[in-house]
């Protein structure tokens, strides 16, 4: 159900989210070699690297990051909505980030270690408590969490740089191999290499992914108490400002990255490439952020906002259809296609799945006020159940 407070831009941005994410996180469902030093052996190709390219270059560490802003930006939408509705927001908002800690647990156990939900829960409480800090004070944190992580994976590199250690290959083709055997087996081999990959992957939540998080999500605050993106019309110079700092100094970053991270990933300058683009991710997000609003004052944009804002609105519903839809592909208690399908392939597949939720999306919201999912979080969050079906037709 919309509310006064429910705009349909930031829905539309967050659907916009939902295609970059399941882009990047296809790439770790089809292939035990994602993240690893080496690169497939039997996708290697030529073809094969450019659509890497193309994914690093304009999907990875740009799109958790919009929706980590988008995180933010809501969490004022959120604020209004309890003070509206005379409840302490306090209260209420733990309630809702047990419930997204909860649900994120049980995706990252039995669907993809690769959650975010579960970081978002944590970090939510943090920016509960630093809501009351100006927007200068905000920003200044932000800015320093970004630089300071850019600085220590950057130095990392460097020091690996100084003394490389000969890389492992064996070890490195042995574990990707048994990876792909683990997620072809059964429940129990596919929950069991969930846990083995989490036991690793919090190093990188929280020493890269969190920081960078965090700090999106104060840009978010700071955006939703100006309502920056309920007004566009007052923010066309901010926007194009955003545009052309993304282009300038996003862009370039976003290929340095994408170049080391694809051609040099067995080299420590991929490390030194990682900084790069963690230092200027934010940039080429504020431009994805302005270039959309841009785009949705125009009647061609108009349409697209209609086409994404349904899937937007029942996000996290969508997020973990996207897992499980993935799962079923690539894992052995579906069609157990992981190390089988080329890049490209897979490419077209996440495209498929995402064309198919915003049509099934347009049609859940047509007819619900919440997706599953948001209707669980949202009875969690403020402790009884909620409107169901919708009683008015949608906007």
């Amino acid at each position: 159900m919309t509310t006064p407070d429910r705009i349909d831009d930031v829905d539309a941005l967050r659907g916009f989210a939902l295609l970059g994410i399941l882009l990047v996180n296809s790439m770790a469902f089809a292939s035990a070699f994602y993240g690893l030093e080496l690169a497939d052996p039997a996708f290697s190709g030529t073809a094969d690297r450019a659509v890497h390219l193309v994914i690093a270059l304009f999907f990875e560490m740009k799109f958790y990051l919009l929706f980590s802003f988008l995180f933010g930006y809501s969490f004022t939408l959120q604020m209004r909505s309890a003070e509206k509705s005379g409840e302490a927001f306090v209260p209420r908002l733990l309630r809702r980030q047990v419930g997204l800690w909860l649900i994120g647990l049980a995706h990252a156990v039995l669907l993809f270690h690769g959650d975010i939900l579960t970081t978002y829960a944590v970090l939510g409480l943090v920016l509960l408590a630093l809501r009351n800090r100006s927007d200068a004070g905000l920003l200044r944190l932000a800015r320093w969490l970004v630089m300071l992580i850019a600085i220590a994976w950057g130095a990392l590199g460097i020091l690996i740089a100084l003394d490389p250690m000969p890389l492992d290959r064996p070890a490195i083709l042995a574990a990707a191999e048994a990876t792909e055997i683990a997620f072809r087996g059964d429940w129990n081999a596919i929950i069991g290499q969930h846990l083995t990959e989490l036991s690793s992957v919090w190093i990188i939540l929280v020493f890269l992914q969190a920081p960078c998080a965090l700090a999106m999500f104060l840009l978010g605050l700071i955006a939703g108490r100006k309502k920056m993106l309920a007004r566009p019309q007052e923010n066309q110079q901010l926007f194009r400002r955003l545009i052309r700092a993304g282009l300038w100094i996003g862009l370039p970053g976003a290929a340095i990255y994408a170049y080391a991270s694809v051609e040099m990933r067995d080299s420590p300058i991929a490390i030194i490439g990682l900084s790069i683009g963690l230092f200027t991710g934010p940039f080429l997000t504020g431009a994805y952020v302005a270039g959309m609003m841009l785009l949705f004052g125009s009647k061609a944009g108009q349409r697209l906002r209609d086409l994404l804002a349904p899937a937007g609105r029942m996000a996290l519903s969508n997020y973990l259809l996207q897992s499980l839809i993935s799962a079923l592909i690539y894992h052995g208690y579906g069609l157990g296609l992981i190390g089988q399908v080329s890049p490209l392939v897979t490419v077209a597949i996440a495209l498929a799945i995402f064309t198919a939720q915003l049509f099934a999306s347009r049609w859940w919201m047509a007819r619900f006020a919440y997706g599953p999912l948001e209707w669980v979080l949202r009875f969690i969050t403020i402790w009884r159940a909620p409107q169901w079906r919708r009683t008015a037709p949608a906007r």
